[in-house]
């Protein structure tokens, strides 16, 4: 999101890069409106920020083929960046399901009443039995969970491999960071916050689709 400061002076925004884009096409802002980027607070030109240089190139009157260029060269450079915090995150996803279905064996088997998969050995058949079942069956709970949650994390880290949905792609982002929830929490939250950085980049962010 963005905010400018208009000839009058007035601030106006936040609107969102598709919506200042149209505002450049309409005359509205130009290559020497002040913009701020949401989160920051400084003020810039507007074709300081990498994101709207084809706008900028249109207003100048470019050539179609050098706009093509500029935009394929601008999209390239994003999918260059998202491509390792991508891969990084299908990993910990992978791994996720991985040691998911190990677990689900291992609740399944605990269920049938193998007692040496229980947690603790208890002298008492009744109280050992209780404990197996209950152990299975919320362990079968929390393993179709975790596959659940490293299939959206491997969804995810795919989408944002091809800069597609930003929303999801930062959704699952997070997801890889949270204790209870990342399949793999060791490497998921470094994986999560560097996926977060790149996509809060303005230069990857606009190139989503």
């Amino acid at each position: 999101m963005y905010r400018i400061i208009g000839g009058d002076q007035k601030e106006y925004g936040p609107v969102s890069a598709e919506q200042m884009r149209q505002w450049s096409a309409e005359g509205r802002a130009g290559a020497q409106t002040k913009a701020q980027a949401e989160g920051s607070a400084d003020w810039r030109p507007l074709s300081a920020f990498p994101e709207f240089n084809d706008a900028m190139a249109v207003q100048a009157g470019a050539p179609a083929a050098f706009i093509t260029f500029q935009a394929e060269g601008a999209r390239s450079a994003a999918l260059q960046q998202v491509k390792a915090p991508a891969t990084w995150l299908m990993v910990v996803g992978i791994l996720g399901v991985v040691m998911s279905v190990l677990g689900l064996v291992i609740h399944v088997l605990a269920t049938a009443g193998f007692e040496f998969l229980s947690p603790a050995h208890v002298p008492d058949p009744q109280i050992q039995a209780l404990l197996n079942a209950l152990g299975g069956t919320i362990g079968i709970i929390s393993d179709f969970l975790g596959i659940g949650v490293s299939s959206i994390v491997i969804l995810g880290a795919v989408k944002m491999k091809r800069l597609q949905n930003h929303q999801f792609a930062v959704v699952v982002s997070i997801l890889a960071m949270l204790p209870c929830f990342s399949p793999c929490c060791l490497i998921g939250l470094p994986a999560g916050i560097w996926a977060l950085v790149v996509l809060n980049r303005p230069e990857v962010k606009s190139q989503f689709s």
